[in-house]
């Protein structure tokens, strides 16, 4: 084993044949700085030049998760003052997120745990997506004021029927077999059998395919692949068919059952304006040509978001005084206007996300 880092916030070293990429903040399930994003930009430089390495692997220290989504906090203090951190951090983040799609080597996120957020961008654009029965994924930034990114909007438009347009609006949490039913995941694997399964993959030999993990991956599965969400499928289509909130809002009241009423209830603590921004970029992107042009256009709406007071009213309920009684503006869904909705669509010239040469 050679060490290729320090054990600070990223671990990065070689096991074998495999390059490792371990978010190293188990106290904070692993939230991703910006250093720790450009820590693995860099490792996947080394990893992609290096012909000894077979196999990437992403892992999450602790036993909680693979990782709890971006650094919250940090993004808030720097709205607050008027900083350029989310501009930074979100134009390395995305940037990232679509090297990780397209990465020649094959890339084994293991996906055991809480993964929120930041930490679906690292896992769910990767070719061998293994979950466990332990796995919590969700994107929840419309409870934030946010809207799901990451590339979220193409990973919840690839859903099947309407299942996309759910979990990004309630924040709902997916299984192991409802990630994979909903395509963010492609395998699970118990988490007793991970141990045996990253030895193999360290003793991989170079240039093996994606076709060969894949197949290496499946003797360890369990086959599963359709949780409690999945059974659901047509009530979810008929209530989130719609493209716009208040008719999602109606066909909910309309239907008046149980189930109903409490996605209701989820969907009336979520911000209006998040909720209404992100069912226009989900739309956006089933008619969109690939995950750049998805990410281009959650820079353009991510940057408007960190000057909302959406946003930091949102984390401040949430992360910063905890009260769970944030004060959203406006805050009824019908009380969004399209003069509202606009900025978070609009060209933003120089500072637009462009995606390097070559990779």
């Amino acid at each position: 084993m050679s060490e290729a880092g320090t054990e600070g916030d990223l671990i990065v070293r070689r096991e074998g044949s495999a390059g490792v990429i371990r978010l190293n903040r188990p106290k904070a399930i692993n939230a991703m700085t910006l250093e720790m994003s450009l820590g693995i930009d860099a490792a996947l430089d080394q990893f992609e030049a290096d012909p000894a390495v077979a196999v990437i692997i992403l892992e999450g220290a602790g036993d909680r998760g693979l990782c709890a989504g971006g650094d919250i906090r940090g993004l808030y203090e720097s709205s607050k003052s008027g900083g350029d951190l989310g501009k930074r951090f979100w134009r390395q983040e995305y940037v990232m997120n679509a090297r990780i799609a397209s990465f020649p080597k094959p890339y084994v996120a293991y996906m055991d745990g809480l993964v929120m957020g930041g930490g679906v961008g690292l896992s769910a654009h990767g070719r061998h997506r293994i979950v466990t029965e332990k796995t919590k994924l969700a994107m929840p930034e419309v409870g934030l004021g946010f809207f799901p990114d990451v590339g979220g909007t193409w990973l919840l438009s690839h859903a099947p029927g309407e299942l996309g347009t759910y979990f990004g609006l309630t924040g709902q949490t997916m299984n192991g077999p409802d990630a994979i039913h909903a395509r963010f995941a492609d395998t699970v694997v118990p988490s007793e059998k991970w141990p045996a399964l990253r030895e193999v993959l360290t003793k991989l030999r170079p240039g093996t395919l994606s076709s060969e993990v894949e197949r290496l991956i499946e003797g360890f599965a369990i086959g599963e692949n359709a949780g409690p969400v999945a059974a659901l499928q047509d009530r979810i289509d008929r209530w989130f068919g719609h493209d716009s909130m208040h008719d999602i809002v109606a066909a909910l009241e309309q239907d008046g059952s149980e189930l109903a009423l409490s996605i209701l209830k989820a969907l009336r603590e979520k911000s209006p304006r998040g909720m209404v921004v992100t069912l226009k970029l989900l739309r956006l992107a089933r008619n969109a040509s690939s995950l750049q042009d998805c990410l281009v256009r959650e820079y353009r709406a991510a940057l408007e978001v960190f000057r909302s007071d959406d946003f930091r009213e949102g984390v401040r309920a949430a992360i910063i005084d905890k009260d769970r009684n944030p004060r959203w503006s406006p805050p009824e869904i019908d009380a969004v206007t399209p003069e509202m909705l606009a900025p978070y669509l609009a060209e933003i010239g120089a500072d637009e996300l462009t995606f390097p040469q070559g990779r």
